[in-house]
């Protein structure tokens, strides 16, 4: 007997057809490249790893790209390099995933918060201008959903300050701001490939920057500060020594995830355009409907359609956490991208943050949903989500 929706009739979808959120498509080509990679027994950080480096430099038309084991480790070796640290502030947005203040938090530097743009989500410029004092040392912008972030106020303010930028493109792959590719502005970029990304290599991350100096403390640093890595020391060059520079960590990828990442980085623009499409599809589909709708890209901006977050409108009768309950009732799996930083535990208490220090982040978190947004979808998948959440919603 199949399982009841919330209003007691027949949800959209079988139980056992239960569309997860995010679900990545896999194809043939990364399951042979994981079991070539198994056949040749080197599995750790080797020439597949390499090969994506190359692979993804040449995407982001990158001076230099660091493979690591996620856009957690990205964050937290790139504050690093910078020579980031104890005493230091950098200002990021309340409306991102705890792993961007986590990650400046683990450099020993202060996170500190600038409420975000109400149309675009993004960190205001207007916003971080106010809260920039003699300790901040970085800004650290997040291209939420893949829509890029005001770059040029961005990077005017760090100009002017003489700051550091390191963009958090985890949403961002695909993203461009006049022309420019997100992850290019700052003196780094940091990109996932975690299992719901646009590329994912089941867990991932990389480093893109235009300076070498870092590209390579950042290698070290990804592999417990040694100056060499397993495929120099162990390869058919010939065994080469080591040694321990630095105290660093084991944050290095593995051929076994680039395997993954390689045919995935070859069908990304292919995926960026089934993406879309889904997207436009859902702005027709929901215009009627008492949510506000994702504002669209402008003409300089490409966005990479990473979320589809509609907000539940203001005095609809029902909350937002029923919808979701709803929508997962109709075997619908849904998000949520994201509780503002403010509203953890941990942040109140150790930082003392307040909702009604950032109201603008306060109030997208508290309406927003996320709705099921890849190329893996089918056309049945998409009419599913549509008719789930009109249902939900009461149309």
């Amino acid at each position: 007997m199949s399982k009841l929706a919330v209003d007691g009739g027949r949800p959209v979808r079988a139980r056992k057809d239960f569309l997860v959120f995010g679900a990545p498509q896999i194809g043939e080509e990364e399951i042979a490249g994981v079991v070539d990679s198994l056949r040749r027994r080197w599995i750790g950080t080797g020439p597949k790893v390499m090969e994506f480096e190359r692979a993804f430099e040449a995407y982001k038309g990158a001076s230099h790209a660091v493979a690591v084991n996620s856009c957690t480790a990205a964050l937290h070796l790139s504050i690093l390099s910078l020579g980031i640290g104890p005493g230091d502030e950098v200002i990021t947005t309340p409306m991102t995933f705890c792993a961007t203040v986590n990650a400046i938090l683990h450099a020993g530097a202060k996170p500190v918060l600038a409420d975000c743009d109400p149309v675009t989500y993004n960190l205001d410029p207007k916003q971080v201008a106010r809260k920039i004092t003699r300790k901040t040392r970085a800004l650290l912008p997040v291209h939420f959903a893949g829509r890029p972030c005001d770059m040029r106020g961005l990077m005017r303010l760090a100009k002017t300050h003489r700051l550091r930028v390191v963009e958090d493109c985890a949403h961002a792959l695909e993203t461009e701001y006049h022309g420019r590719k997100a992850g290019t502005f700052g003196d780094l970029g940091c990109f996932s490939f975690y299992a719901t990304k646009n590329l994912t290599t089941a867990e991932g991350g990389m480093v893109i920057t235009s300076r070498k100096a870092l590209a390579d403390r950042i290698k070290r640093l990804a592999l417990h500060g040694m100056t060499q890595d397993a495929w120099k020391r162990y390869s058919d060059s010939g065994y080469a020594h080591y040694d321990v520079v630095e105290l660093g960590y084991k944050y290095n990828m593995t051929d076994l995830q680039a395997a993954i990442g390689l045919p995935q980085l070859a069908r990304l623009e292919a995926n960026w355009k089934r993406r879309a499409a889904i997207w436009a599809r859902y702005q027709k589909a929901f215009a009627d409907l008492p949510v506000d709708l994702p504002a669209e890209p402008l003409p300089y901006e490409r966005h990479a359609y990473h979320l589809y977050t509609p907000l539940i409108r203001k005095g609809f009768h029902r909350s937002r956490d029923w919808i979701l309950t709803a929508l997962t009732a109709e075997n619908i799996g849904v998000g949520v991208h994201y509780r503002a930083l403010c509203d953890h535990p941990y942040y109140r208490r150790a930082l003392g943050w307040k909702r009604r220090d950032f109201p603008i982040a306060s109030d997208i978190g508290d309406r927003t949903v996320s709705l099921p947004l890849s190329p893996a979808l089918s056309e049945g998948d998409v009419e599913d989500v549509i008719t789930a959440f009109r249902k939900v919603m009461g149309r």
